[in-house]
């Protein structure tokens, strides 16, 4: 555990549903000393696509869903 052992606090803690590029994805971002992370996920099954970090929420955010587009752009979806 980071913050029982460093004193460092987790803080702003969100998580949200969204969808990119045709994909419905997971944003978790919070903050830890100074930085803010932010990861994205597909909301179903749940497997990571980016991950990010920057001095504020928008910034974690705004880098981690253009990785994440990037990517989801090239994944091709099969009709069910």
């Amino acid at each position: 555990m980071i913050g029982a052992t460093s004193g460092v606090k987790l803080e702003d803690y969100s998580r949200r549903e969204e969808e990119l590029s045709g994909w419905a994805i997971l944003i978790e971002t919070y903050k830890l000393g100074d930085t803010y992370y932010c990861s994205i996920s597909n909301a179903d099954p749940g497997a990571r696509i980016s991950r990010a970090e920057g001095s504020t929420r928008a910034e974690a955010e705004s880098r981690a869903k253009e990785k994440a587009a990037r990517f989801l752009q090239q994944t091709r979806k099969f009709p069910i």
